[in-house]
C-alpha cells in the first residue's frame, strides 16, 4: 500500500491505494466515502465541488483527479522507501527472526516462567500469573487472526511478562487500537471469572486471581510505549497531528518515569527506553507513514473503548478494597496512591 499526500482547489488530500483500487481517502485528515461511477472513476462530494478519481493508472504510479467536469489531472505516485537492515541491526533481526520460529524456545521459556515465579513466590501465584498472562496474550492473537494477521502465537518471558509475537505488519491505526485493547479486554474474562469463582466456592484464591489479573491488565494500559495503553494512545494522537501525537507521547514517558520512580520499578525504565525509540522512529518517518490514520469517529470510539476496559478492571479492584486480606486490598492501596 502507498500514501500520497497533496494539495488540490485549496484542499489537502491524503490518498492510500494498492495497485489497482484505491483503500481511502482523507480531506483534511476526515474520512471521505467513495462512489463508484464507473469501473476506473470514483468520486466523492466536498464544499459542494464534486471530487473525481480516475485509478486507470495505478499500476503505472498515476492517479487522476479532477473537479466538476474539468479535465483530470494525473499526479504521480511515490514510491514507498526501502527498509535498510545493515551492520549488527541486521543480525539483531535475523536472531530475533529465528528466535520466533524456534518452538522449543517458546516451551522452555514458559517452563522458565513458572519455574521464576515459583521460586519467588508459590507454585499456585506462578500458575495464577501464567494463566492471566496466557489469556491476556491470547485476547492479542485473536485480534490479530480477526485481521487476517499471521502469528507466531505467545511467548512467556520470565520476570517481564509475554508477547504475542506477528508475521505481518499492521496496516491501519484501528488495527493497532483494536489488537492493542484485545489484550485487556481478554483479561477482564480471567477477572470477572475469578469474582464469580470466589463467590461459588468461597476460596480467596480466585479472589486473588481476579485482583491479580485487575491489576496486570491495567498496568498494560497505561498510557506509556511500548505498552498496549501507549499504543492506543499513540494512534488516537498520531491521526490528529503528527504534533499532537509527539506530544502526547511524550507526556506519557514522563509518566512512566514518574511511576518507575515512585514503585522503584526498573524494569518499566528498559521498556520506556524501548518506546522511545518507538516515538523517535514514528516522528521521524511520520510523513512516511503507511498507516491509515482514525478518523473522528474512530478516535472517540477508540477512547470510549479503552475507558470501558480500564473501568472493569478498576471496578474489581475497588470491590475487594475493603477485604481483611492484605494481598487482596494492595492493588487498590497502590491505585489510589
Amino acid at each position: 500500500m502507498k500514501k500520497l499526500a497533496f494539495k488540490f482547489n485549496g484542499l489537502h488530500f491524503t490518498v492510500f491505494v494498492n495497485d489497482s483500487e484505491i483503500i481511502q481517502v482523507y480531506c483534511d485528515q476526515q474520512a471521505l466515502g467513495l462512489t463508484a461511477l464507473s469501473t476506473d472513476i470514483q468520486a466523492c462530494q466536498i464544499n459542494e465541488q464534486h471530487i473525481q478519481f480516475d485509478t486507470a493508472h495505478l499500476q503505472a504510479s498515476q492517479i487522476g483527479i479532477a473537479t466538476n467536469d474539468s479535465p483530470f489531472e494525473y499526479i504521480e505516485i511515490p514510491s514507498l522507501p526501502e527498509e535498510k537492515k545493515t551492520g549488527w541491526l541486521g543480525l539483531a533481526a535475523l536472531g530475533i527472526k529465528v528466535f520466533k520460529s524456534a518452538k522449543v524456545v517458546k516451551a522452555a521459556l514458559a517452563g522458565a516462567s513458572v519455574a521464576g515465579y515459583a521460586w519467588l513466590f508459590t507454585f499456585e501465584f506462578a500458575m495464577m500469573l501464567i494463566a492471566c498472562l496466557v489469556v491476556h496474550e491470547y485476547g492479542h492473537v485473536r485480534a490479530m487472526k480477526y485481521f487476517g494477521i499471521k502469528t507466531k502465537g505467545i511467548y512467556l518471558i520470565p520476570f517481564v511478562g509475554g508477547l504475542a509475537v506477528s508475521d505481518d505488519k499492521i496496516t491501519t491505526r484501528w488495527q493497532d487500537v483494536v489488537i492493542s485493547l484485545m489484550g485487556p479486554a481478554f483479561g477482564l474474562i480471567t477477572t470477572f471469572l475469578g469474582v464469580v469463582l470466589y463467590y461459588l466456592t468461597d476460596m480467596e484464591i480466585f479472589a486473588g486471581v481476579a485482583v491479580l489479573s485487575a491489576l496486570l491488565n491495567l498496568f498494560n494500559l497505561l498510557p506509556i510505549l511500548p505498552l498496549d495503553g501507549g499504543h492506543v494512545l499513540k494512534s488516537i494522537s498520531f491521526s490528529m497531528r503528527s504534533w499532537i501525537g509527539l506530544l502526547a507521547c511524550m507526556a506519557g514517558v514522563a509518566l512512566g518515569l514518574w511511576v518507575s520512580y515512585a514503585f522503584g520499578l526498573m524494569l518499566l525504565v528498559f521498556f520506556i527506553f524501548i518506546g522511545s525509540l518507538e516515538i523517535i522512529f514514528e516522528w521521524k518517518n511520520r510523513h512516511q507513514s503507511h498507516l491509515i490514520p482514525l478518523d473522528r469517529y474512530g478516535q472517540v470510539f477508540s477512547a470510549v473503548m479503552y475507558a470501558i476496559v480500564v473501568t472493569g478492571h478498576v471496578m474489581v479492584m475497588m470491590h475487594f478494597a475493603d477485604a481483611d486480606n492484605v494481598i487482596l486490598n494492595l492493588p487498590m492501596k497502590i491505585l489510589s496512591s
